[in-house]
C-alpha cells in the first residue's frame, strides 16, 4: 500500500501557475476553507461616509485588530498595578503626589490615579467588546451553515492532495464505498454518497473551540463590566468584644459602582470575639508572625441564627454574597478617664495605630467631650499617647517596642485641656488631636507626661480628674467586598482554557474514498486526505484508514507477478497521476 505526503519544493512559474489553475479547477469545494476565518480581500472602499464606515467596521472586526485590542488593553493595566489607585488607597495617592508633585500633573492628565475608569482604557475595552462581536457572529452563522451542509465532493483529482494512497482490488465499486462509509461513520466522520466517492469531514470540535475562546473572551470583559458597576467595598476596624452590621453608617470607609445600590445591601453582621496572634520567639526569625486569626460569631439576615468561625489572611469570610478579608490587626489600650466631678466621662478601649510593623509600636489619642471641671465647667480632656506591646526603654526613658506580644505593655500619655474643636462642624481624625486650641497640663513647671503599667492612673492637676490604664484588647482591620462579575469571569476563563485547548489540539480534516472500476475489470480505490494545517498525523490517519478498509477491499493480484498474490499494505501506484501532492492546494484557514 502506497502512502505519499507533499514535500515543499519551489515549483516554476508554469509549474506554479499549472497548479493554482488545477486548485481552482480540480478541488473545487474541496479546497475550501475548514474554517470560519473571513478571507482577506483586498478592496478600495469609495471616497464616502458609507465607504469609509463599511471600510473602519471591516477592519474594527477583523481578529487582527481584535488581537491588537487585547493587547493594549493588558498594557493599559499595567499602570493601573504599578500606579497608587484613588479607588483602592487615597491615602497612597496624596502621599504619591506629595513626593513627585512635577510627575503627579502629567499622571492626572493621563488619568493615571484612576487607570480603570479613564477615558482611554474606557475606549479600548468599548472596541474591543466591538470588535469581538462583530468578528464572532458572522463566524458562528457560516459554522452553522457549515454544520448544516453535507462534506464537499471529492475532486477530480485526489493526487494532487497532501495525503494519499491507492491501489487495486477485485471487490465491487458499490460494495467498498458502503464499506469506507460505515467505517468512517464510526470513526465519527460526518460522511456522505456522492457519485463514485464518499466525502467525508471530522474536527468541528476545532472551530467550536475557536468561537468558545472569543465568546469567553466577551464573557470575561462582561464580568469585568458588571464587577466595576455594581461593586461594593469598604472598611471596618473592630475592637475584641465589638461587631460590625453591613449598613452604610457601619463602614469606617466605603466606596462602590455607579450602578450600585445601597438600598439592597443585604443584611448581615459579625461580632470579633477573639484575635489570636503568635510569633517566633527565638532564632534568627524571632519576632516573625506565625499565626494571625480572627474567631468571629456571624448571622445573615434580620434574625439569622448566630454561626461561630474564624477569618484568617487569604482565607476570608464568604457571606450573603459578600466576602470579608481579614487585613491588619493591632492593640486598643483600654482606659477609664474620670472628670473633676469624680464622674466616669470615658471608659473604653481605644484603637492605636501601628507605627513599627514589625515590633507594633503604636500611637493614638483619646477625646473626652464631655469632661468638667470640679466646679462644673466645660473643660475637654485630650491625650496623646503611645503603646509598646513589650517594653524595651527601661532606664533610658524612651519608647519602644522590642517583640510584637503583649510580653510588657506600657502606655505614655501627655495630657491636654481645653477646645476639642469637635463642635466646628469640620471632620476630625478619630488617630489626631487638634491641639490649636488645646493646652497641655504642667505639674511642678513640667509637661504633664506618664509611663503607665496597666493598673496604674495618672492624676491631672487642680483636681481636673485622672485617667487609668486599666489593659489592653487587640483590634483587626477587615474589608468587605462585594463582587458580583466573580462567578461569571471564573466561568469565562474555564472556557477560554476549554476553547483554546480544542482550537490548539483538534484538527479538522476532510477525507475522501473513491472505488471505480477500470478498463480491465479491476477495481480502483482511492484515499485522499485534507487538513487545516500541515499535520503529520493526516498521513497516518489516511493509511489506518486505508488498512482498515482492505479486508472489504482486498488488494488484486498483480498481472506481472501473479505468483506473488495480493498484499494489502503495498498496493499499486495511482493510475491517474505520479505528481508529488503540492501543499499549496491544501485549504489553509
Amino acid at each position: 500500500m502506497s502512502t505519499k505526503t507533499d514535500t515543499p519544493h519551489d515549483p516554476g512559474p508554469e509549474t506554479g501557475a499549472r497548479q493554482s489553475g488545477d486548485a481552482g479547477g480540480d478541488l473545487g469545494a474541496a479546497g475550501s476553507q475548514l474554517s470560519t476565518a473571513p478571507k482577506e480581500e483586498i478592496s478600495f472602499p469609495s471616497l464616502g461616509p458609507v465607504g469609509w464606515a463599511r471600510w473602519f467596521w471591516r477592519q474594527l472586526t477583523s481578529m487582527r485588530v481584535a488581537l491588537l485590542l487585547l493587547f493594549l488593553l493588558s498594557i493599559g493595566a499595567i499602570p493601573g498595578s504599578l500606579i497608587p489607585q484613588t479607588s483602592i488607597d487615597p491615602v497612597k495617592v496624596d502621599s504619591f503626589k506629595a513626593d513627585h508633585p512635577a510627575l503627579s500633573g502629567i499622571y492626572d492628565k493621563l488619568g493615571m490615579f484612576h487607570v480603570y475608569s479613564s477615558v482611554w482604557f474606557s475606549a479600548i475595552y468599548l472596541l474591543l467588546f466591538i470588535s469581538l462581536i462583530g468578528c464572532i457572529v458572522p463566524r458562528t452563522w457560516q459554522f452553522v451553515g457549515q454544520l448544516r451542509g453535507r462534506p464537499p465532493g471529492a475532486p477530480s483529482r485526489l493526487t494532487r492532495l497532501p495525503a494519499y494512497t491507492t491501489w487495486r482490488t477485485d471487490a465491487d465499486p458499490d460494495a467498498v464505498l458502503g464499506a469506507a462509509r460505515r467505517l468512517l461513520k464510526k470513526r465519527r466522520f460526518r460522511a456522505d454518497l456522492s457519485g463514485t466517492a464518499v466525502a467525508a469531514e471530522k474536527g468541528y470540535l476545532r472551530e467550536v473551540g475557536n468561537l468558545v475562546f472569543h465568546l469567553a473572551l466577551i464573557v470575561l470583559l462582561v464580568a469585568f463590566a458588571v464587577g466595576s458597576l455594581w461593586k461594593s467595598e469598604g472598611g471596618k476596624l473592630t475592637t475584641e468584644g465589638d461587631g460590625f452590621a453591613n449598613n452604610l453608617t457601619q463602614y469606617d470607609d466605603f466606596k462602590s459602582g455607579p450602578f450600585f445600590d445601597t438600598d439592597t445591601m443585604e443584611p448581615f453582621g459579625f461580632t470579633l470575639d477573639k484575635f489570636d496572634a503568635t510569633y517566633e520567639r527565638t532564632g534568627p526569625e524571632r519576632g516573625t508572625p506565625r499565626t494571625f486569626r480572627a474567631n468571629v460569631t456571624y448571622y445573615t439576615g434580620a434574625d439569622g441564627k448566630e454561626h461561630k468561625t474564624s477569618i484568617e489572611v487569604n482565607e476570608p469570610l464568604d457571606i450573603a454574597g459578600s466576602k470579608v478579608y481579614l487585613l491588619n490587626h493591632g492593640y486598643a489600650p483600654e482606659v477609664s478617664v474620670k472628670d473633676g466631678r469624680g464622674k466616669v466621662v470615658y471608659d473604653g478601649a481605644v484603637p492605636f495605630l501601628t507605627q513599627d510593623p514589625k515590633n507594633f509600636t503604636s500611637t493614638g489619642v483619646v477625646k473626652v467631650p464631655g469632661a468638667q471641671t470640679k466646679d462644673g465647667k466645660r473643660n475637654q480632656l485630650g491625650f496623646q499617647g503611645f503603646f509598646v506591646p513589650t517594653f524595651g526603654g527601661k532606664g533610658s526613658g524612651s519608647m519602644f517596642s522590642q517583640f510584637p506580644a503583649l510580653d510588657y505593655p506600657v502606655l505614655t500619655l501627655t495630657a491636654y485641656h481645653g477646645d476639642l474643636g469637635l463642635d466646628s462642624g469640620l471632620p476630625q481624625s478619630v488617630y489626631q488631636l487638634d491641639q490649636k486650641n488645646l493646652k497641655q497640663y504642667s505639674a511642678k513647671g513640667k509637661k504633664l507626661a506618664k509611663m503607665m503599667l496597666p493598673g496604674e492612673t495618672m492624676k491631672l492637676p487642680d483636681g481636673d480628674g485622672s485617667i487609668t490604664f486599666k489593659g489592653v484588647k487587640t483590634w483587626a482591620s477587615f474589608k468587605i467586598t462585594h463582587q458580583p462579575g466573580n462567578g461569571l469571569a471564573l466561568a469565562g476563563a474555564v472556557a477560554v482554557l476549554l476553547g483554546l485547548a480544542g482550537s490548539l489540539f483538534i484538527q479538522r480534516r476532510r477525507v475522501w474514498v473513491r472505488a471505480v472500476r477500470g478498463a480491465d475489470g479491476v477495481t480502483v480505490v482511492e484515499i485522499a486526505g485534507l487538513g487545516r494545517s500541515e499535520s503529520a498525523r493526516l498521513p497516518e490517519e489516511i493509511a489506518d484508514l486505508a488498512v482498515a478498509l482492505a479486508p472489504d477491499a482486498p488488494a488484486a493480484a498483480d498481472p506481472e507477478h501473479p505468483s506473488a498474490g495480493p498484499d494489502p499494505e503495498v498496493p499499486a501506484q495511482p493510475t491517474d497521476s505520479a505528481e508529488p501532492a503540492d501543499p499549496s492546494e491544501g485549504a489553509r484557514a
